[in-house]
Formats: C-alpha cells, sequence, structure tokens
C-alpha cells in the first residue's frame, strides 16, 4: 500500500518502499522517544527537518505535524518537494544547528 508523507503530503509508491530508508518515522519530540508521537514521513523531508531545527528547538516549538508544516523555515522546502518524486536529495545542515 502506498505511504503518504505527513508533511508534504507526497505519496510513496509501493515500488519505492522497497528501500527500507525511504520512508522513515519521526519522533515528534527528539530524545523523548519512548513516549514521542511518531508521524511518517518520506526520507528527504525527515532529512531537511533535521537540517533546519534543533532537538530543543523541535521539542519546544515544532512537536506537531501542523507546526511544522507552518514554519518560516520549511515553506519553500515544502513547496519544491511538492513538485518532485525524488526521495534522494541533497540535504546541508544549517549553520546554526551545527552549533
Amino acid at each position: 500500500m502506498p505511504t503518504t508523507c505527513a508533511l508534504c503530503r507526497r505519496v510513496v509508491p509501493d515500488g519505492k518502499i522497497d528501500d527500507p530508508q525511504v520512508v522513515q518515522r519521526h519522533h515528534l519530540r527528539p530524545e523523548e522517544r519512548a513516549t514521542s508521537p511518531t508521524v511518517t514521513l518520506c526520507r528527504p523531508c525527515h532529512e531537511q527537518i533535521h537540517a533546519v531545527f534543533t532537538n530543543a528547538e523541535l521539542r519546544a516549538e515544532y512537536d506537531t505535524i501542523e507546526a511544522l508544516r507552518d514554519a518560516d523555515r520549511l515553506r519553500g522546502y515544502i513547496e519544491w518537494i511538492r513538485g518532485t518524486d525524488k526521495l534522494d536529495i541533497r540535504v546541508s545542515t544549517s549553520d546554526r544547528v551545527r552549533e
């Protein structure tokens, strides 16, 4: 059965799901895995979230899929990814997240 990414809402076709990393679970409250709710994301969206937000920001401000969809830092990315079928992208972690 195809899987829909909770963030970008793209459908990942069954044929792509053979790659075990193409669909990933994202813990909405990082570092609280035992109790954190999760959402299903495509690999690019999961990588992008962790490239632009620190775990502290995710816990404090972006612990729902709605908050992530509304985040200014993801708005342009979501618009772009919805127009492509790419499941592998190059993601650069922002300097602010690295610190």
